[in-house]
């Protein structure tokens, strides 16, 4: 800030009045000089403060580049074993990447989602017997050479699966690796599909394969 400060000559009553005029037109020669030299800086600041929009506060405050949500919904088949018997395979679920994880190897994008699996001794859709598991996962999304239709990823999950139809509800730990490509028709559309292989505490390890929509965010 420029501030202009005013002297006042106190002058002797017994100045004549000659050597006021000849003051007068000094002082306002000098006034005029001063108000010229202290507005041009004034004006030069303000034209870079405008002139610069880079300088934004607003700038440093987007998020940062590939940050992202997914919302994803999967259909699939489960082949139990032994036998390789297909049993029907939902999931819902939503997921959040993260700048700062971006060269973590583990992974960039936290997930939670919801798994139905059809559990029964027969059929494929739907039986009494079912299988539901809620599930915390990590995913790590990566290019594919010569393409940006196409990306990859790996994904961790762990979670609780509970099997419903008997006299008790049987909670069980359940855990899976999936690995998958990323079809993408736009920012905001894509195709997920994935081959996964899971595992639940006292039960038989089994594969599903998968195909899904996803809306991102």
């Amino acid at each position: 800030m420029i501030v202009a400060g005013m002297t006042h000559a106190h002058m002797d009553k017994s100045t004549t009045a000659t050597g006021r005029q000849r003051l007068l037109p000094n002082g306002l020669a000098f006034a005029a000089l001063a108000v010229v030299l202290l507005s041009f800086p004034a004006n030069t600041l303000c034209s870079q403060a405008t002139g610069s929009p880079a300088q934004s506060p607003s700038a440093g405050a987007q998020e940062p580049a590939g940050t992202s949500t997914d919302l994803f919904v999967m259909f699939g088949s489960d082949f139990d074993r032994p036998g390789l018997l297909p049993r029907a395979n939902y999931n819902i679920g939503i997921g959040h990447t993260f700048g700062f994880l971006k060269k973590d190897p583990i992974g960039d994008e936290l997930t939670f989602g919801y798994t139905y699996e059809n559990s029964g001794s027969h059929g494929f859709l739907h039986t009494s017997f079912g299988e539901h598991t809620e599930s915390a996962g990590v995913m790590k999304n990566f290019s594919l050479p010569e393409t940006k239709t196409w990306t990859g990823y790996t994904w961790l999950q762990s979670g609780v699966t509970s099997y419903t139809g008997n006299a008790r509800v049987q909670n069980r730990l359940d855990s899976s690796v999936s690995l998958g490509a990323i079809l993408h028709f736009n920012s905001k559309n894509s195709i997920w599909i994935q081959e996964s292989y899971s595992k639940v505490v006292t039960v038989p390890w089994y594969t599903t394969s998968s195909i899904g929509y996803t809306y991102s965010w």
